[in-house]
């Protein structure tokens, strides 16, 4: 009685009840000593530890460990838990663990006392009992406040008196970015306190991490949670370090630190989120042992114009908080729209109900206004018409495409909400799938959002498979209207649409998906496939999409790394005891057999879904996934077996170093390629390139003319000036070197920017750099040099040939060539800078003016001057003679200017040019004197001496 009464004193609260805290102090200061998970635990402890062990009648989880190592957004996670049972007799241990839907489970282990199971994924019969070993969905029920794309993994044993019982589970997914960051989640909820709690998360992104981040724990259903509204400060105990291509985040909450954080040991989602570095190119593709990925996420993009339907449940089951959050996430996105977007909404119950019939209306602020007044009247009735409904909001969208002459490059499509199963016209799920694909007839995505446990989730994924567009689950809680607007967001801004990834068939194999209606700000497109050819050592890659206006082609030869550069092989912390270290192969493995269940699912004939199932089956036994096609059978290991050598076999960073270098795509080497491309390029000579250095053909005359311009650093110099006409203006901007020692020149100036104007039929500009092009007509475009491209829209095309030229060509009668000029090892007085080459001046008129414009068409003749002063024309075939005579003279607009003759470098292909030199800074040469070529800005269009304009 004594007893009983310190114990009661000795951890109540002032309302009589057991003080978790001090509990948890007691537990982590006397319980762990004497729990050890690598010795036996049938050990002496104090009397009050067992009186509270009898409190407790279920196994004690003494240990929570996850390990993750992400490499190129490939996790691969080993959770690791063991279970006491300190009790007089047999007690039942449930190990239950929620995993993302999107993973596969790999391995599974389970070891209980002196005995060791194994886990044996084998194929799964037609029909097929379930076992509490195997993985099963989870069933329906509250999904703590967040989105319901996880499973449960659930395994329960008897483990006997005073033993212990460890679990170790692997499981492998591919991270998918979305809203501009991965995240990776671990879900914590051991259901008690634990005495050792850890996670730890490597990640290696050869292309380097940004915005790394790990919010609060995510636990929204239960609110003490510990942490106060609206911090965002990572979880206590919670340690973050990483370089520029390695981070290590540590999660090690002690026992006190779980009880303040959530006392009945559910501690909820501990997640981290980054993203990696991108250039502008084609993407990061990596290569490695036969296999590659190819991640491909553009940015600087202008969004293409949204054609969108939404079409939203208003049936008596929406009645409360789901239709509440609905309206206010719909409040939202319409305040999202752009003015170049067009929308309607239905509403559907028993009864269809469209807001604006027959037409999709602009975004506007009175059509805004007016749409949030009918979402706002919307009330709850009848039954759920799905058919119905999907069927107005396709012909709706039909008919807009048809009728009206919308963008060819819009994105249309239809975004559809319900909470529940149809009840009211056609209700037979197969009957709707089909008709709803025959409404839509591939030529808009449909998007669906399911909202709470009674909704028709699998035919809500497959229509939304079938008509490429994308499925999402949500609970009905305090958060729904938040995710919905997430979800929009995700798919609210198109930027590419027809996307085409493709490689030589004579390289490649067996790839993945390489054909994408739409690419959507902040996602990602993946593909992978095995390479055919092991000798080559590239592998060329091109990519076309639309853009808005305009159409793009990327294109580049991505360097093959020998085996050795990549063979991550021999590295600690990277074996698995199977000699599989290939991460890529995984990610292709994991691609095709996600695919192969897609269009599984999306079958309706059963001999082709029958082959399907067998292909996915026979790739997920090959590579140890579990399936809905496969499970996971447990068999043991036999007596005193020594634990699974398969426990923490996930990849880690650990003393990786060098031997992971150079994994992401590299350009071709420099100076193969460069030189190709400069060798192939055929066009006039008149250019303005090097200090700078101009040079003027005349074809008819047969003979070239050259001067040299003087400027100054930051001087901006119009080239081309025929903006009255042709629309066309080309200007450039000089840049400063030092001269070399012993020249006679104070400096040096090279071009470092060209800009191309173009106001016909539209106006449109071109900045080009030795690093990046911009091209804008209306909607910015952003272009790296360093990767072969083309885009092309109504009246401009862009080429570029990578690190050596970029071709302009403008109504398809005029075309400029600039060529790139990089220094690997730079002298002093060098600068990386730009060559400006006239390849095609028909489409110029003959008002042409400018430094290079002004001598497109004149006549021009060359003098022979006698020693009365009296001119002589020089024939075509007196050229010769005349080279060494100083006295000769060129005659043009009636002008006469002394010339010398030269020999001048220029670098289209020709290593020398013969021409008469104009000294003097070109005077009497050109019309003015080389002030009035100044521009007063890069986009400065005046044609005329003194007059300024601008585009």
């Amino acid at each position: 009685m004594i007893l009983w009464l310190c114990l009661c004193w000795g951890f109540s609260a002032s309302a009589g009840q057991p003080d978790s805290e001090l509990m948890a102090r007691y537990l982590e200061q006397q319980l762990l000593a004497d729990y050890s998970i690598v010795e036996q635990v049938a050990r002496r402890v104090p009397r009050q530890a067992k009186f509270l062990q009898r409190l407790e009648t279920r196994p004690r989880m003494s240990e929570f460990h996850v390990r993750s190592t992400i490499i190129s957004r490939y996790a691969f996670t080993t959770v690791s838990c063991t279970m006491v049972n300190s009790g007089s007799e047999a007690r039942e241990a449930v190990f239950e663990m929620q995993i993302p839907a999107a993973a596969f489970i790999s391995n599974f282990t389970m070891s209980i006392g002196n005995k060791t199971y194994y886990g044996e994924v084998t194929g799964k019969e037609k029909k097929n009992s379930t076992n509490d070993k195997e993985r099963h969905k989870k069933p329906p029920g509250p999904t703590e406040g967040r989105e319901n794309g996880y499973e449960t993994f659930k395994a329960s044993v008897f483990i006997p008196r005073k033993l212990q019982a460890r679990f170790i589970l692997h499981y492998e997914e591919l991270l998918q970015r979305r809203l501009g960051k991965y995240e990776y989640t671990v879900s914590i909820r051991p259901q008690q306190l634990v005495g050792r709690l850890q996670v730890e998360v490597n990640i290696l992104e050869n292309s380097g991490i940004v915005n790394l981040e790990v919010p609060p724990l995510r636990n929204s259903k239960h609110k003490g949670n510990g942490k106060a509204e609206g911090d965002v400060s990572p979880p206590p105990s919670t340690v973050i370090g990483h370089t520029k291509t390695l981070a290590k985040v540590t999660f090690n909450p002690s026992v006190v630190e779980q009880t303040r954080i959530a006392r009945n040991g559910i501690l909820g989602d501990f997640i981290i989120r980054y993203d990696v570095n991108r250039e502008l190119s084609v993407g990061d593709v990596q290569i490695l042992n036969g296999y590659f990925v190819h991640y491909f996420a553009p940015t600087d993009l202008p969004p293409l114009p949204k054609n969108v339907v939404f079409v939203l449940d208003s049936s008596a089951s929406m009645v409360g908080t789901k239709l509440k959050q609905t309206k206010e996430a719909l409040f939202t996105i319409l305040q999202d729209l752009r003015p170049e977007d067009h929308f309607n909404i239905i509403g559907f119950s028993n009864r269809i109900k469209v807001w604006q019939q027959d037409r999709l209306v602009p975004v506007t602020p009175n059509n805004i206004r007016d749409a949030k007044k009918y979402i706002h009247n919307m009330s709850p009735t009848g039954g759920t018409n799905i058919n119905g409904a999907l069927q107005t909001g396709a012909k709706l969208l039909n008919d807009y495409i048809a009728q009206n002459d919308i963008d060819a490059r819009s994105v249309s499509l239809i975004i559809f909400l319900t909470d529940g199963r149809p009840t009211v016209g056609e209700t037979q799920s197969s009957k709707i799938l089909s008709n709803t694909k025959d409404a839509i007839r591939d030529k808009f995505c449909l998007f669906t959002i399911g909202i709470g446990n009674d909704v028709d989730h699998k035919l809500l994924e497959r229509m939304a498979l079938e008509n490429c567009g994308m499925m999402r689950l949500f609970q009905e809680d305090e958060d729904a209207a938040s995710h919905l607007k997430g979800f929009y967001d995700e798919i609210g801004t198109p930027l590419l649409s027809d996307i085409r990834v493709d490689y030589p068939e004579d390289d490649v194999e067996q790839v993945t998906q390489n054909f994408f209606p739409n690419y959507f700000n902040g996602s990602e497109i993946i593909i992978a496939g095995k390479l055919i050819n092991h000798t080559s050592d590239k592998l060329h890659v091109e990519v076309t999409a639309s853009n808005s206006k305009k159409y793009i082609l990327l294109k580049t030869d991505m360097a093959i790394d020998l085996p050795s550069r990549n063979d991550i092989r021999g590295v600690p912390g990277l074996e698995d005891g199977k000699g599989d270290n290939n991460y890529i192969e995984r990610v292709w493995s994991y691609l095709t057999i996600k695919e192969l269940l897609s269009s599984q699912m999306k079958s309706d004939d059963s001999q082709e879904k029958d082959s399907l199932m067998e292909k996915a089956k026979s790739m997920a036994l090959a590579y140890n996934f579990v399936t809905p096609f496969t499970v996971l059978k447990m068999k043991e290991a036999g007596l005193h077996s020594e634990p699974n050598q398969e426990e923490f076999i996930s990849p880690s960073t650990d003393g990786i170093g060098e031997k992971v270098q150079s994994m992401q795509g590299h350009k071709a080497p420099p100076g193969t390629r460069r030189g190709q491309d400069k060798q192939r390029i055929k066009i006039s000579k008149t250019s303005a390139d090097g200090d700078p250095h101009f040079v003027i053909d005349f074809p008819s005359s047969k003979f070239s003319v050259c001067f040299n311009i003087d400027g100054e650093p930051g001087d901006i110099l119009r080239l081309v000036s025929d903006h009255k006409e042709s629309g066309v203006t080309v200007n450039g901007q000089l840049i400063g070197a030092p001269a070399p020692p012993n020249g006679h020149k104070k400096h040096r100036t090279y071009f470092s920017t060209i800009t191309i104007l173009s106001n016909k039929p539209e106006r449109s500009y071109l900045e080009i750099t030795p690093k990046r092009i911009i091209l804008d007509d209306g909607e910015r475009l952003v272009l790296s040099c360093g990767r072969s491209a083309v885009v092309r829209s109504r009246s401009l095309e862009v080429s570029i040939s990578a690190y050596s030229n970029i071709t302009v060509t403008i109504q398809d009668s005029i075309s400029f060539v600039i060529l790139i000029h990089h220094y690997r090892k730079p002298a002093p007085y060098q600068r990386n800078h730009l060559g400006f080459y006239i390849s095609n001046s028909k489409g110029l008129s003959s008002d042409s003016h400018g430094l290079l414009g002004q001598f497109l068409n004149p006549k021009v003749k060359l003098l022979q001057e006698s020693l009365n002063t009296s001119c002589q024309e020089v024939g075509q075939n007196q050229t010769e003679v005349l080279k060494a005579n100083p006295t000769n003279i060129l005659q043009v607009k009636g002008r006469l200017i002394p010339v010398v003759w030269k020999q001048r470098r220029i670098f289209n292909g020709q290593q020398e040019v013969d021409c008469w030199f104009a000294k003097n800074n070109a005077d009497k040469l050109i019309d003015g004197s080389y002030k009035d070529y100044l521009a007063s800005h890069p986009f400065d269009t005046g044609s005329s001496f003194g007059t300024i304009n601008t585009l």
